[in-house]
């Protein structure tokens, strides 16, 4: 994890985080996560048993290689301060945190996971090289959303694609209209059935688009 900014009553309200495997692929399995969650849930200080409806955005990108983005560091602001933890507590008193502020684009990333400035430094400069790279991602998949309903390329919450509706134990992809009455299995990490759906739905788009074309 690289960053992460606590929520106001409990949980997270933005986290930043890294996944790998040993084996490749990783990207083409979770891609299908990027997009607008839905959660429908009754409150426990919710007294009339009215649902309350929110939402997450999500956003998955491919790790950019060290040559798939030039950067010059006349580019780049680095500014360091002490890192912290929650409600502002000094977590240590040298200026181990790092900010870094890509100033053509306006992207900003930090790193205060690690107690050495250095180790911070490479990974806020490997999550820059990551969001530049994937700004041009970015262009791909608003090319591909019109056709392929799998893919999502905004975060917008109009662009929902899943909703989980604790009342009726529901989850739904709203992409290919897929549901499994079973949310908690669904919730401790039981997704492969939904992931094996999308992959069928984005390849029979795959097919219908080489048919177009050819």
């Amino acid at each position: 994890m690289s960053d992460q900014a606590p929520g106001t009553s409990g949980g997270f309200k933005q986290i930043v985080f890294k996944l790998s495997s040993s084996t490749d692929g990783v990207y083409g399995i979770m891609k299908y996560e990027s997009g607008v969650h839905r959660v429908q849930r009754v409150p426990q200080t919710e007294t009339q048993g009215r649902i309350q409806t929110s939402a997450a955005s999500v956003a998955v990108f491919p790790e950019a290689g060290e040559f798939d983005i030039e950067l010059n560091p006349a580019d780049i602001r680095k500014d360091l301060f002490c890192a912290s933890g929650p409600g502002g507590q000094g977590v240590n008193t040298t200026y181990s945190a790092v900010r870094l502020t890509h100033i053509p684009s306006g992207i900003v990333v930090q790193c205060q996971e690690e107690r050495s400035q250095l180790k911070n430094l490479d990974r806020a400069m490997e999550e820059l090289r990551t969001r530049l790279y994937n700004m041009e991602h970015q262009k791909y998949l608003d090319g591909i959303a019109a056709k392929r309903k799998t893919m999502v390329s905004t975060g917008d919450r109009s662009a929902k694609i899943r909703t989980y509706n604790y009342p009726q134990g529901r989850v739904t992809d709203h992409r290919i209209g897929w549901s499994m009455y079973n949310l908690p299995v669904f919730m401790d990490g039981d997704i492969q059935e939904c992931i094996d759906q999308l992959q069928i739905a984005e390849n029979a788009e795959r097919l219908k688009e080489a048919g177009e074309e050819a």
